[in-house]
């Protein structure tokens, strides 16, 4: 027969020894578990494309990089990975949930921004809101005009370079136009 001596708090060696048990238990099951959810909400954080962003803001930019064979390729290599292809070959849609600056992409256009050449993203975030964010990743106000029933708004960055918002004019419509106009295409 096994014998258990007294402990101070009043409990048995072998009752500590099944609490320490308990307590081992349900930590391995509680750090891991914390583990995961801290990673998920930072993962969540960092799941923006960078480079979809970069491309979007101006940052970069894909003319740019038009003689650089390294560079294109990779871009390319992106699209081919991780977009599909409409049937008119303008737009990208994103196969996984694909976000910049914690929005949606619903669709992408590599090659035009409206009628100039540059490189857009369809983003969920209402105009407002998207100038808003927009506006401080850039540091600089963008100014806005109304034609056609669509709100454009833009801010130039650099010759070749300026950083472009759309929407429709009431500002209730739940996505937007973001990109990087490069030129305007006659």
């Amino acid at each position: 027969m096994k014998r258990s001596l007294p402990t101070m708090g009043g409990s048995t060696a072998e009752q500590d020894h099944q609490d320490m048990r308990a307590f081992a238990s349900a930590l391995a099951f509680t750090v891991p578990t914390l583990l995961v959810a801290f990673a998920g909400s930072a993962f969540a954080r960092m799941a923006d494309d960078a480079q979809l962003q970069r491309l979007a803001l101006c940052q970069d930019s894909w003319l740019d990089w038009k003689d650089d064979a390294v560079r294109m390729s990779r871009l390319a290599n992106c699209f081919e990975t991780r977009f599909d292809r409409s049937a008119s070959d303008a737009v990208f849609t994103p196969r996984l949930p694909t976000k910049m600056l914690g929005w949606s992409v619903s669709q992408v256009y590599p090659q035009s921004v409206g009628m100039g050449v540059g490189f857009a993203l369809t983003v969920n975030a209402d105009r407002a809101r998207a100038r808003a964010e927009i506006e401080e990743q850039l540091r600089r106000p963008m100014t806005c005009a109304t034609t056609d029933g669509v709100r454009s708004c833009e801010v130039p960055l650099a010759s070749g370079r300026t950083a472009v918002l759309m929407a429709e004019q009431n500002g209730r419509a739940p996505s937007s136009l973001v990109g990087c106009d490069y030129f305007y295409q006659q």
